[in-house]
């Protein structure tokens, strides 16, 4: 008799197995063990019945708990690595620092309107509404602080692959693209009224964004647009006369994603040549070409002047580069898992290895201490350029299919002229050129293949 279980235990698995073995029909092993059990005719077909299907009941059920229990192990010990990163003072700054602020599980919001996967979320500079571009050719704007949906936005004929607000200083303005091979611009002001469509790239657009003015007062000031096109080409667009007033060539294939630096001199962008390059926002040339990803280099960002004592310490540099010098470090994702961080001159200073499945989208934080990265393996992780690149936190399940994009709400100006330029909103302090006096508001959203945009909030 085993000593695991009680008498009566015993009895009752005997029974449970011999109702299981004449449930498929082995009687002859049934009768064996009758024998070898001395269970005579008291254990009649009445009381088989009541047993049949217990012994598959309780398999399934310890597979069940065995899993749960598997769960909580990793996220304990998840947990348990989040504690063991932090310092002293960085777990009791945690809750007040907006500098130290990351998304937690669950989302404050889970949005759910879109019927086909979503593409692109963007924050409006100043309002709470939150734009979002599906595959069912639609965009959707919400309200992220209440959750709700305020309008969707009809126009464009096939899936919509990016989204942007941005645009001249007082006009704001939302840019889409599309497969449909055309952008659009919406007016926020007039229920988002379609008030220019931009054709002239010849495949899909999969990326856009407004270009921010490097000279504040400048009458131009935010008036560019730069798209990214399968048709291995960027575009630089006036959006006031709808105009396309630079071609810039130089990838060999699909560029996939396109950034500006915060001052509008610098484009970045990347694809699937397996590269990202550098230009030169003014002469359209490029400056540098970064090679080194194994595989399609799906998105692309620049690092806020916040980064740049952490990155240089990182790049092994003295003392950083001025706040005021634009696009002087950034980041590529791509489907070969990596996160690399660069420099301007297209020296690998760092590769971020975690992530299971391709990197889809990258945001710094606006403190710029961390990185944070959206994959295809449902996870946003959350990278500490302090601490060497190391992985301090990963959203599990932050959607339940693939994350295609993250974006963090613009900062509140605590100064009286908001900067309107889908970037950084603020007023410039006077002893640092590249600085914007404003506050970080810890909001988060994220889109994803399982049809939802969530919206991460402290």
């Amino acid at each position: 008799m085993s000593k695991l279980l009680t008498t009566r235990q015993a009895e009752e698995l005997h029974k449970s197995i011999i109702a299981y073995l004449s449930s498929i029909n082995l009687t002859t092993s049934v009768a064996a063990l009758r024998q070898e059990l001395e269970i005579g005719d008291t254990f009649d077909d009445a009381t088989s019945k009541k047993y049949e299907g217990l012994l598959e009941k309780k398999w399934t059920s310890v597979v069940r708990l065995q899993k749960k229990i598997m769960d909580l192990e990793s996220r304990n010990s998840a947990l348990q690595t989040e504690i063991d990163s932090a310092t002293p003072t960085s777990l009791s700054r945690r809750n007040l620092d907006p500098s130290t602020w990351l998304p937690r599980s669950p989302a404050r919001h889970t949005l759910q309107s879109h019927r086909s996967p979503v593409t692109c979320v963007a924050f409006h500079p100043i309002f709470s509404s939150l734009a979002s571009g599906s595959e069912d050719s639609t965009l959707k704007i919400w309200d992220w602080e209440l959750g709700e949906l305020e309008r969707t936005v009809k126009g464009h004929t096939r899936a919509v692959l990016d989204c942007d607000f941005g645009g001249p200083r007082g006009g704001t303005l939302l840019a889409s693209c599309s497969s449909d091979l055309t952008i659009k611009l919406w007016d926020p002001a007039d229920e988002y009224k379609n008030i220019r469509t931009l054709p002239g790239h010849d495949h899909s657009v999969s990326a856009i964004r407004f270009v921010p003015s490097g000279a504040a007062g400048a009458p131009a000031s935010g008036n560019l647009l730069v798209s990214a096109s399968r048709d291995k080409t960027l575009r630089i667009w006036d959006v006031m006369t709808g105009y396309c007033v630079k071609t810039l060539r130089g990838h060999a294939e699909w560029v996939r994603d396109v950034a500006a630096s915060f001052d509008g001199r610098f484009l970045l962008s990347c694809g699937d040549d397996q590269t990202a390059r550098i230009w030169d926002s003014t002469s359209g040339g490029v400056k540098t070409t970064l090679v080194g990803h194994e595989h399609v280099v799906e998105c692309c960002t620049f690092a806020p002047a916040a980064s740049y004592a952490h990155l240089a310490a990182l790049a092994g540099l003295k003392k950083p580069p001025p706040a005021s010098s634009s696009g002087e470090f950034l980041a590529t994702g791509s489907r070969d898992k990596t996160i690399r961080v660069w420099d301007s001159r297209g020296t690998l200073i760092k590769s971020l290895v975690g992530h299971d499945n391709w990197v889809r989208a990258l945001v710094f934080h606006p403190g710029g201490k961390y990185l944070l990265s959206a994959s295809d393996d449902k996870t946003v992780r959350c990278w500490d350029l302090a601490q060497e690149g190391k992985c301090v936190k990963t959203v599990e399940d932050a959607h339940g299919h693939f994350v295609s994009s993250i974006r963090w709400a613009p900062g509140v100006a605590k100064g009286p002229t908001p900067v309107v330029n889908g970037d950084l909103g603020g007023t410039k302090d006077k002893d640092d050129p590249g600085g914007v006096k404003e506050s970080i508001r810890c909001v988060i959203a994220t889109g994803s293949v399982d049809l939802n945009v969530r919206v991460f909030a402290s």
